[in-house]
């Protein structure tokens, strides 16, 4: 089971920011993420989300281990 940690304005769109959610890969908790929640899917495609797995940005499909964490991070704004 994937560990999966949203920030910013993607945790305010889901209304949760760390949840369990089981996946073997990458690809395939995207596909979980669209069936149950197809505004957060939309909202994970944008170019400039960025995806890393175990604290390591991907940008291609992985394989998710059973204590995997995935954080998905929106683009990041201050002054």
């Amino acid at each position: 089971m994937a560990r999966v940690l949203l920030f910013g304005r993607l945790a305010d769109l889901a209304g949760w920011r760390e949840r369990d959610i089981p996946a073997v890969s990458l690809a395939d908790l995207r596909g979980r993420i669209a069936t149950e929640d197809p505004a957060l899917f939309e909202a994970l495609q944008a170019p400039a989300v960025r995806t890393a797995v175990d604290q390591e940005l991907v940008s291609l499909d992985v394989a998710l281990g059973p204590d995997s964490e995935v954080a998905f991070l929106p683009p990041m704004s201050g002054g």
